[in-house]
C-alpha cells in the first residue's frame, strides 16, 4: 500500500479533482519552470523511452498523464501511425494542443481529457503505452495499471519514467536536500499555485520505486519487469510487457 499523498492538504475534493486543479493552475508555468528545476536532464530521458519504443515498430501508443505532451510529441519519432496523449487536467492538454500545432502534428497526436484510471478504450487497443512523471499521480496505483493493462495488447510494452530516490552517498544527501527544500522553494517563489511543488516533491518521496515498483507491475500481471536507474538514481525507466 502505497503512501497517499494530496496536493491540498485540507480540501473536500479528492486526489483526482486535485491534481487535476493543480495541473489547471500551474499548466503556463510547467514547461519552462520543470526544464529549469530539472536542469532539463529530462528531455534526455525521453529520447531514451523513444529508442526503447523505436525497436518494436508500435502504430498504436497511448501516453497516459501527458501533461503539456512532451513525451507524446518525442514518440513521433518511433513512426507510430497514431499517438494518444491522454491527461485529467484540460489546463494541460491546452499548452500541449498548441505545441502540437506549431509542429504540425495534429494527424498523428490526438490530446484527450481522460482518466487513467477508468480509460474509455477498448481491450488489447495499443502496441505500446507509456507515462511520464505520472503514475505518482494516480489516486489509485493499483487501479490505473490495471487499465493500463487492460488496453495493452497481448506482448505490448509498456514504459514508465518516473522520480526515484538515489541510494548512494553523496547523491542521496543531495537529492534530499535538493528535493525537500530547494525544489518547493522555487516553487513558492516562480509559481502560481504555491503548494504544487511541495506536493510534487512529497508524493516522489512517497513513491515505491526500484524493487518495490517492479513487484506491483508484476502483481499486476506484467512480465519481463526491468528498472533502469537514470542520472545517479533521481529517476526510473522502468520497462514492462503484457
Amino acid at each position: 500500500m502505497t503512501e497517499k499523498v494530496n496536493p491540498y492538504k485540507d480540501s473536500s475534493l479528492s486526489k483526482k479533482e486535485q491534481v487535476a486543479t493543480m495541473f489547471d493552475n500551474i499548466s503556463k508555468e510547467y514547461d519552462g519552470l520543470n526544464r529549469v528545476i530539472s536542469f532539463g536532464i529530462d528531455v534526455s530521458w525521453r529520447k531514451k523511452i523513444v529508442k526503447i519504443l523505436k525497436s518494436k515498430n508500435p502504430s498504436m501508443i497511448l501516453d497516459v498523464a501527458t501533461g503539456t505532451g512532451d513525451l507524446a510529441i518525442e514518440l513521433v519519432k518511433t513512426n507510430a501511425n497514431k499517438i494518444i496523449g491522454l491527461d485529467i487536467s484540460k489546463g494541460m492538454l491546452d499548452v500541449g494542443i498548441e505545441k502540437i500545432k506549431d509542429k504540425n502534428l495534429d494527424n498523428t497526436i490526438d490530446m484527450v481529457i481522460g482518466d487513467s484510471e477508468n480509460l474509455k478504450y477498448e481491450d488489447n487497443l495499443f502496441d505500446a503505452v507509456t507515462v511520464s512523471f505520472g503514475v505518482s499521480n494516480f489516486e489509485s496505483l493499483d487501479s490505473g495499471l490495471r487499465e493500463i493493462f487492460r488496453v495493452l495488447k497481448p506482448n505490448g510494452s509498456l514504459v514508465i519514467l518516473e522520480t526515484s530516490n538515489p541510494t548512494k552517498f553523496p547523491f542521496k544527501q543531495f537529492y534530499t536536500f535538493y528535493s525537500k527544500f530547494i525544489l518547493p522553494t522555487i516553487g513558492k517563489i516562480f509559481s502560481k499555485d504555491k503548494l504544487a511543488y511541495k506536493y510534487l516533491s512529497d508524493s516522489a518521496a512517497a513513491f515505491p520505486y526500484g524493487e518495490a515498483f517492479n513487484n506491483i507491475l508484476q502483481k499486476i500481471g506484467f512480465i519481463d519487469v526491468e528498472c533502469n536507474p537514470q542520472t545517479f538514481g533521481v529517476a526510473s525507466i522502468y520497462i514492462a510487457k503484457k
